[in-house]
């Protein structure tokens, strides 16, 4: 997939979160093709040993994910959110991408959204050693359903606060058009989101709106 050049997250900081976690592994130059590429490079690098891990320390966590929110290509992400999933936890992760998307940058709620889909990636006992030994893992690790709802609630409030209107389309994309998704705790925020969706001038949210909510067109 082509790099997203309207992210707003430059290649050098990409570049810095990269390079953080090859320095991490340990891994040295690789032979660059042109400076232009040196932080895909060093990805492509890190990718096999990362897998290759039974464990990945703690202080690895943080600089994990923020490779994998600053990668600006939606499926190379991949790379760095999968090895986190398998080391640290599918709940883990996605909690991590939860706070992006409500804390961080535009820049970094765009990065969150990308990852986000790669954090649902299946999981294989023949993947990766960090799996766990005989193919057992604490399924603990990888409960997910209050983290997917607060996702949803983070995106809603996006959707409904964000001033940037790409930052919303981003967050629209990933936002389901039923009202049976959402769980009964969300419907308040779902409702008053729906309703100022209704009217706003982009065609796009409308659209969503009309979708979520046939009876309220």
């Amino acid at each position: 997939m082509v790099e997203d050049e309207q992210s707003g997250i430059e290649p050098r900081s990409f570049l810095t979160c990269v390079t953080e976690v090859a320095r991490l592994l340990g891994v040295g130059d690789v032979a660059l093709e042109s400076k232009g590429r040196h932080a895909r490079q060093l990805a492509h690098a890190v990718r096999k040993p990362l897998l290759e891990r039974e464990s990945l320390p703690e202080e690895w966590f943080v600089p994990l994910m923020a490779a994998a929110v600053y990668d600006p290509d939606s499926s190379f992400c991949r790379w760095f959110v999968e090895p986190a999933v398998y080391a640290f936890g599918r709940r883990r992760v996605m909690a991590a991408l939860v706070d992006y998307l409500r804390t961080g940058t535009d820049a970094e709620r765009a990065g969150a959204v990308r990852a986000w889909y790669s954090a649902q990636v299946p999981l294989r006992a023949d993947r990766s050693p960090a799996y766990g030994p005989g193919g057992v893992r604490d399924p603990a690790l990888d409960e997910s359903q209050d983290i997917k709802a607060a996702w949803l609630e983070a995106s809603l409030r996006v959707l409904a606060e964000a001033t940037d209107l790409q930052m919303r389309h981003r967050v629209l994309r990933g936002l389901p058009a039923s009202r049976a998704v959402y769980p009964p705790p969300l419907h308040e925020l779902l409702e008053s989101t729906l309703a100022s969706a209704r009217v706003h001038p982009d065609p796009h949210i409308r659209r969503w709106a009309a979708a979520a909510d046939p009876e309220g067109v």
